[in-house]
């Protein structure tokens, strides 16, 4: 006699719905932090350039 699948046989519905809902949750975690990534590398560039605008500034000032 051939047991029937268990539902962590792999070969189950609930398995199948639980590795498309792990995929499902992971491409989307995935993309919201690429998103997040990309927004914060372009705050931190911007942070940059004005922090060497700042130090140019002084450094300007201090000639006189």
């Amino acid at each position: 006699m051939v047991a029937a699948a268990g539902p962590y046989s792999g070969s189950s519905t609930l398995a199948l719905v639980a590795r498309i809902s792990a995929v499902s949750i992971g491409l989307v975690y995935g993309s919201m932090k690429l998103a997040y990534l990309k927004k914060a590398s372009l705050h931190s560039s911007q942070y940059q350039n004005l922090k060497r605008k700042a130090q140019h500034k002084a450094q300007g000032q201090g000639h006189y």
